[in-house]
Formats: C-alpha cells, sequence, structure tokens
C-alpha cells in the first residue's frame, strides 16, 4: 500500500473521500469476515443432528466470557492506537513506536491474568451467566477450550488496531482474512468429521486464531510496518499506559458491557421465556453483529484520518472527514435495518435448522432491532471522539447506553408489559437505543464545536 519510509503525510493530503474509501473498504471487509469468524461456530453448532439447537444455546452462554475477552484486546489496542497515530500527526514517530510497544508488553500481560482467571473459574461463571442444567455441558466444553487461545486472541485484535491506524488497512484486512479462512475450513473438519461437537469448535477457532496471531507480530516486527515494535519499547511505563488505557476504557466498557447485558438478557429470558427464549437472544446478538463489526470497520477506517489531521491541527478535514463518516454508517444502519424488518426469519435461518427456533426469533427480531436505522449516529460520535482523544466522552456515552439506560430497562420492561413480559425484555433493547442516540449527539455537539474552535485558535 505505502512503503515504510512513507511518513504518512496523505492522511492529510489524499480527497477524502477517496481516502476514506481506501482506508474503511478493507476495515468493513475485516469485520465482515471477523463477524464471519465469530459467527461461523454457532451456523455450523446449530446444524448439528439431534443436538444443534441446545447446543447453539450453550454457545450463546458462553459470549459473554468471550465479550470480555474481546474487550481487553480493545482497552489496549484501541486505546493506544489512535494516541499513536496522533503522535504521528504531530510528526513525533519515536513517541508513537513507544505506545506500540508498551500496549504490547501490556497484551502479553492481560492474556496471561485472563487465561488462569477462565480455566479456573469457567463453570461458574457460565452458571451465572444464563447457562441452565440442559446446557452447562455444552457451554464448558467450549470454553475450556477457548480459554487455551486468550493470548492469540488478544494479540491478534489489540495489535492489529495499530497495523489500521497507520493506514495500513488491507494489511489489517489480511490479518483477519487468514484466520477466518482457517476457521471455515476447520470448523465442519473438527466439529462432523472427527466428531468432535462444540470443542471441535473452540479448537478451530483458536488454531485460527493462531494464525492471524503470527501473521499481525511478523507484520509489526518486519520491515514493511511505518511504527515497527522494537526490544527497546516492550516494556511498561505507566505514563505511556495509563492515557492509552483511559482512551480505551469506552471501547472496553462497550464491549465488556455487552457481557454484563448479554448475563441481564439470559437470565430475564430464561425466567419468562425458558431456553427458546435465550436461544432467540444467541441469534438476535448473532444479527446484531451485521449492523455493530461493519460500523465499527467504517470508524476504524476514518480513525487514521482523523487523528493524524486533528494532532497536524488540520481542522477543515477533521470536520469533512467527520460528516464523511456520518453519512456513510447512517446509509449502512438505515440499509440494513430495513433488510432485517423485511425478512427477519431469512436471517434467523442462517442460524439454526429448528422450525420452532426461527419462527420465535424471526418475530422477536423485528422487535430488537426496531432502531438500529439510528444507530449510524451513535457510532460515528462514538469513534470521533476516540479519534480525537476524548476520553471522557467517549467513557461518559459508552456508560449511558448500556449501564444507564439499557441494564435497567431490560428488567423494567416486562415489570410494566405483563401481558408478554419475553417480548417486553427484547424491547429494552431499541428503547435504550433511541434515548442513547439523543444524548450522543447532543454531547457530540457541543464538544465537537468546541474542538474545533480550539483548533482555530491554536492555527492563529
Amino acid at each position: 500500500m505505502q512503503s515504510s519510509t512513507d511518513d504518512k503525510v496523505f492522511l492529510a493530503t489524499d480527497p477524502l473521500g477517496r481516502l476514506l474509501m481506501r482506508l474503511a473498504l478493507p476495515t468493513v471487509t475485516a469485520q465482515l469476515i471477523n463477524m464471519l469468524y465469530n459467527i461461523v461456530d454457532r451456523i455450523y453448532i446449530g446444524h448439528i443432528p439431534d443436538h444443534g439447537a441446545m447446543a447453539l444455546t450453550g454457545v450463546g452462554v458462553c459470549l459473554p466470557l468471550i465479550m470480555i475477552v474481546s474487550a481487553f484486546a480493545a482497552l489496549v489496542g484501541n486505546g493506544g492506537a489512535p494516541r499513536a497515530t496522533i503522535a504521528m500527526g504531530q510528526g513525533n514517530k519515536e513517541k508513537a513506536e513507544v505506545i506500540l510497544g508498551n500496549c504490547f508488553a501490556l497484551q502479553i500481560l492481560v492474556s496471561a491474568v485472563l487465561t488462569v482467571i477462565l480455566l479456573l473459574g469457567d463453570r461458574t461463571f457460565l452458571m451465572a451467566f444464563g447457562a441452565s442444567d440442559n446446557t452447562i455441558g455444552y457451554a464448558v466444553a467450549y470454553m475450556d477450550i477457548y480459554a487455551v487461545g486468550t493470548l492469540f486472541v488478544q494479540m491478534t485484535l489489540g495489535m492489529n488496531a495499530f497495523i489500521t491506524a497507520q493506514g495500513f488497512a488491507k494489511e489489517g484486512m489480511l490479518s483477519v482474512l487468514i484466520g477466518a479462512v482457517a476457521n471455515i475450513i476447520l470448523d465442519p473438519v473438527f466439529i462432523f468429521l472427527l466428531g468432535m461437537g462444540v470443542r471441535g469448535a473452540a479448537l478451530a477457532t483458536i488454531l485460527s486464531q493462531a494464525l492471524s496471531c503470527f501473521w499481525v507480530l511478523g507484520f509489526l516486527f518486519g520491515k514493511r510496518t511505518y511504527l515497527r515494535l522494537r526490544a527497546a519499547t516492550i516494556r511498561l511505563s505507566p505514563a505511556v499506559l495509563l492515557p492509552c488505557v483511559a482512551l480505551g476504557t469506552a471501547t472496553f466498557i462497550m464491549q465488556a458491557s455487552e457481557s454484563v447485558i448479554s448475563v441481564a438478557f439470559n437470565a430475564s429470558l430464561l425466567q419468562y421465556g425458558g431456553d427458546l427464549a435465550v436461544g432467540a437472544m444467541t441469534i438476535l446478538s448473532s444479527v446484531m453483529q451485521f449492523a455493530m463489526l461493519p460500523l465499527n470497520g467504517l470508524g476504524q477506517g476514518a480513525q487514521p484520518i482523523i487523528s493524524y489531521n486533528y494532532g497536524a491541527g488540520k481542522r477543515d478535514r477533521v470536520k469533512k472527514a467527520y460528516f464523511l463518516l456520518l453519512r456513510v454508517s447512517l446509509f449502512y444502519s438505515c440499509l440494513l435495518w430495513a433488510l432485517v424488518e423485511l425478512f427477519p426469519q431469512a436471517f434467523a435461518a442462517l442460524f439454526t435448522s429448528d422450525a420452532q427456533l426461527v419462527a420465535y426469533t424471526g418475530n422477536a427480531l423485528r422487535l430488537y432491532i426496531a432502531a438500529l436505522f439510528l444507530f449510524g449516529i451513535q457510532m460515528a460520535c462514538q469513534m470521533t471522539f476516540t479519534s480525537l482523544g476524548k476520553a471522557k466522552q467517549s467513557i461518559l456515552v459508552a456508560v449511558m447506553r448500556k449501564f444507564i439506560l439499557l441494564l435497567p430497562l431490560i428488567y423494567l420492561m416486562p415489570a410494566i408489559f405483563r401481558e408478554d413480559q419475553a417480548r417486553a425484555v427484547y424491547l429494552a433493547e431499541p428503547v435504550a437505543d433511541t434515548l442513547a442516540v439523543i444524548f450522543t449527539a447532543v454531547l457530540f455537539f457541543f464538544t465537537f464545536r468546541k474542538v474545533l474552535r480550539q483548533m482555530d485558535e491554536k492555527a492563529v
């Protein structure tokens, strides 16, 4: 894409529309591939003869723990990568490489701690997260193996953010593609051919993540990268890491809160709708990834542009890049919302061949994603907060949507709408999303205006 001697001025000079396409298309593709990575296990598992529906529900209960692992990768990678890009925009490559090395060291430490915790406490966590006597066996079988690959997951997701943040979007996509293709090939071999069931799905996942991990680290230690991992920078410096972790906290909350929210949803749905309602929730969360991951990909494609130009003091490009991101994100979220509302059972049928589960999920899906068309606003604002290094605002909007709005509504809605309490639980999502978008848009309006004014003052 560009040589390692490139000083990345193309981020400040290329036409924005073409530049966003150049960076966002690979990152969106990577997110779509990553989505396949996350859901391909569930598609195969859902079609296991005789046990598919119950096995799918068991693996669905593992999602909160898997989300936590991914959230810790985002805490470090998605916090450090924008800081590194801002430093690049300021012309300080040495600082950017120090940030990269410190984040690498922190992710190794985090991976070790998470692995021990998951191996020792997975059964306890899974029962608390909504597993029943019918599904706990499948959940534990999957999670015991997945936990061993925590290091690979952390390195792949966290360090890949630094590849994309430099403008190497195609290389970032390739790292995800390697693992996804391997996973799609290995899944049927281990699940069906070798008869390993859910254990085979977990083994295929961690082996695939290992391949991606080796590729990512090979790139960052190699000669093609602009920011290189060097032995001298691989250390733990609080002065370097604390600003990165602060900025990454918002993304961490958004992803880790999915774990807490998933627990709340599963517990409430198990009470009001049984295993069928919990199984439907597994599919609903998978369909929601069709929305969230490509929107994240768009944001990640725009992040180097906004961060670099913010560091370089180019006010107009920062403003234009945000509004371009907003338009594209809104178009995507509205399009997907329309497709899911029109064909809900078609989306449900991707994950299971159980006719009862498909019918139930199709009805729940229309309600659950009712406010999806607004998500383009939410994600464009959140990703721009992060790109500008606005840690406080990023954390605030993340906490507002998940903890202040959605979590209480999961328990309040069935108390208000008693006629169909399981349906009321699903309704909590669109109500919370609508209120969150309003709050985020107002906060962003005042914050962004202040940022642009400050950039004007510095330019004088």
